[in-house]
């Protein structure tokens, strides 16, 4: 198949592979390379990637999973919304497992309220032109992946003049999560493996200041196998010969100034918020998104009176410390046994693109368990 087979050919992985060790002898020190997005993080436990790979490198996952950085309290918000007898409220089928400080979406359907999972915004403009008896709101989140798509669907509501329709907006910028990340005295990180999908719409160029300001080598990387080998190598690269810049791997998706259109789309409907409260990483100023004003008549914050309240993370829970990198899913103490997949507690477990979902879907937890039995066997 042609563009994928390209990226997964075993040959081409392994003189990655003895390229990435030549450069390790070379450093002669362990390096901490965070993998920002949560899809890369999916496709490096898929594809074994972190297992073949020599022990001085060291994966960090970071915060780019957006159903996981949803903080408790927006949930609450959304199931005070749906609990409207008059309304229908749509999401993402990641987001309905998530849990808030009672209950998640999907039990609050269970329980007579009126959600749907549809896979895009437009699915949801569509139910309200369907029932123009209710009203449709949109639990829109994510990165700037899947903002275009909501602002368009606004724009699109807009043009048709379809009332009954608004967005509770959730969505959340990756450029604060990282400086905030940066600024964590707790994280050393060497470099980052930048976000493609996200890239893919905001371009190279907003991460200038990581390599300016911080001094940190970062490449956008796509999710293939022979991709993430790549951009490990040329995050090597740039380590070895001391340098430090934003580097494009996924140059056959991602350009230097991003998706124009899109980005007009979003600037056109949407403001960026003072603060907004992520999990695990507390109040970022500037990291979210509102609708604007002029837009008034879709935002769901205008159209109903919502708790809006911050809600502690479950004690035993560590998702917090996971999104910042500063843990490992299994050395959280509920990880696979109180929470699993069937039972989550924090939304690490619950999403695709979850750091725990991953490594308890492909077995890492199991790995890593039978190291800690060897290691602990006296010699």
């Amino acid at each position: 198949m042609k563009y994928v087979d390209e990226f997964r050919e075993p040959q081409k992985a392994v003189a990655l592979l003895h390229e990435i060790e030549r450069l390790c002898h070379q450093l002669a020190q362990p390096i901490k390379i965070m993998e920002v997005c949560g899809g890369h993080t999916h496709s490096i436990f898929k594809y074994g990637i972190e297992e073949i790979l020599p022990d001085a490198i060291e994966l960090i996952h970071g915060p780019g999973c957006p159903v996981c950085v949803m903080p408790k309290g927006r949930l609450d918000d959304a199931i005070a919304i749906c609990e409207n007898p008059h309304v229908i409220l749509a999401t993402f089928g990641d987001a309905m497992r998530v849990p808030g400080s009672k209950t998640s979406l999907l039990q609050a359907k269970a329980q007579g309220a009126d959600i749907r999972m549809v896979y895009s915004p437009l699915d949801s403009l569509q139910i309200a032109k369907d029932n123009p008896d209710k009203e449709v709101v949109f639990f829109a989140l994510g990165f700037e992946t899947t903002a275009p798509s909501t602002a368009f669907t606004i724009l699109q509501a807009a043009a048709e003049g379809i009332n009954n329709f608004s967005m509770f907006c959730n969505h959340v910028l990756v450029i604060p999560a990282l400086a905030a990340l940066l600024d964590n005295p707790d994280l050393q990180l060497d470099g980052f493996i930048g976000p493609g999908h996200v890239s893919m719409v905001i371009g190279t160029d907003p991460y200038q200041f990581i390599s300016q300001q911080y001094h940190k080598p970062i490449v956008i990387s796509g999710f293939e196998p022979i991709d993430i080998f790549q951009s490990i190598w040329m995050l090597m690269q740039q380590l070895v010969e001391n340098r430090c810049e934003v580097e494009n791997q996924y140059n056959r998706v991602v350009e230097k100034t991003g998706n124009e259109v899109a980005i007009a789309a979003m600037n056109k409907v949407f403001a960026v918020r003072e603060n907004f409260d992520w999990r695990g990483l507390g109040d970022i100023p500037y990291s979210g998104l509102k609708i604007r004003p002029e837009y008034a008549q879709f935002d769901a914050e205008q159209k109903f009176t919502i708790p809006n309240l911050k809600v502690a993370d479950h004690k035993a829970c560590q998702c917090g410390e996971i999104l910042k990198g500063v843990l490992k899913p299994w050395q959280c103490k509920v990880f696979g046994t109180a929470c699993t997949p069937e039972t989550p507690i924090g939304t690490c477990m619950v999403s695709t693109e979850g750091a725990c979902a991953a490594y308890y879907k492909y077995g890492r937890f199991s790995q890593v368990a039978q190291k800690k039995v060897v290691s602990a066997i006296p010699i």
